[in-house]
């Protein structure tokens, strides 16, 4: 048997992963199933992901650097639609993969505008047919792939599904051929490029989509004032306590008393289940107090967004 020498170093991959795809397809259920924590927030409404959002996978010998991408759509040219689009846009042009997400059996325009974005960027291509839990008669299965596989040279078709965590091993186990000979870029504990403070913003728009539903548009936003680690320990839990306090921003008066809701029920609803996910995040007793502010056109307001934390608009 050939002995390998001590003193050398075992080989790492390590490489940025994309996952594009349109509204809604199912992309930040799969990254946070891939990384095995919740990072980035899910709905059922489309747009829910708004920013670029790294999660991090370390095994012994690689390192997966998943980006989080807004879904790529058409048909409105608000500021924030752009500063999505154009996050996508660039995002493939700077991995080393790409994971192209599509609702099972239902092509659309807007997976023709994705797929031209990875014509352009010419980064090796993985498609991912979601939500085949949801198909019946799975004999159809295989002559659609045949006509996706004709559409471009994907280098593999993984049908899955990313809610009921179906087949995702396997698409995990395919990825570290396509990822260079790298050291890693971050620490082998660290899971995001995010911090605290972004993922609490997160975390609390993602209840207010839950929440309201398609009764409010997509002008809400939230804004981190305070967010602040008492020297205080918890009494009952010894845990850390920490005090965080955030802005809601919407455009209108009506979507103001939407959100409050009769003598603020809805808003104290939503403060409740936003708080047990960042609890669970800082491993932390979290004081959470929100605010809901009007803030008219801050969605199509390039200098309003930049101040927002939605940076990456020129």
């Amino acid at each position: 048997m050939t002995s390998v020498p001590a003193n050398e170093e075992k080989k790492t991959h390590c490489g940025l992963i994309a996952i594009v795809g349109k509204p809604n397809v199912g992309k930040s259920t799969l990254l946070n199933h891939l990384i095995g924590q919740k990072l980035s927030i899910t709905s059922r409404k489309p747009q829910t992901t708004r920013h670029r959002l790294l999660g991090i996978k370390s095994t012994p010998t690689t390192q997966m650097i998943f980006v989080d991408t807004p879904g790529l759509h058409s048909g409105q040219n608000k500021a924030i639609n752009r500063y999505m689009n154009k996050t996508v846009h660039s995002v493939v042009q700077d991995v080393d993969l790409i994971l192209f997400m599509v609702d099972r059996m239902k092509w659309t325009e807007e997976d023709d505008l994705v797929l031209e974005q990875i014509k352009q960027s010419k980064t090796p291509a993985l498609l991912l047919l979601n939500k085949i839990d949801q198909i019946q008669d799975k004999t159809i299965l295989l002559p659609y792939i045949k006509e996706l596989n004709a559409l471009y040279p994907f280098k593999e078709i993984f049908p899955l599904s990313a809610l009921k965590d179906h087949n995702i091993d396997a698409l995990e186990a395919s990825l570290e051929k396509y990822l260079p000979e790298n050291d890693f870029f971050y620490p082998e504990e660290q899971l995001t490029d995010r911090n605290a403070r972004f993922l609490a913003a997160e975390f609390i728009r993602e209840k207010i989509t839950r929440q309201i539903g398609d009764e409010l548009p997509y002008e809400v936003t939230v804004e981190i004032e305070e967010f602040r680690y008492d020297d205080k320990v918890d009494s009952r839990n010894k845990r850390n306590l920490v005090h965080i306090s955030a802005l809601i921003l919407v455009e209108k008066d009506g979507q103001k008393r939407i959100i409050i809701g009769d003598r603020g029920s809805r808003l104290k609803l939503i403060g409740s289940e936003a708080r047990k996910d960042i609890e669970s995040l800082l491993d932390s007793k979290v004081m959470l107090s929100l605010w809901v502010k009007v803030k008219s056109g801050w969605s199509d307001d390039e200098r309003a967004l930049k101040s927002l934390g939605y940076d990456d608009l020129s």
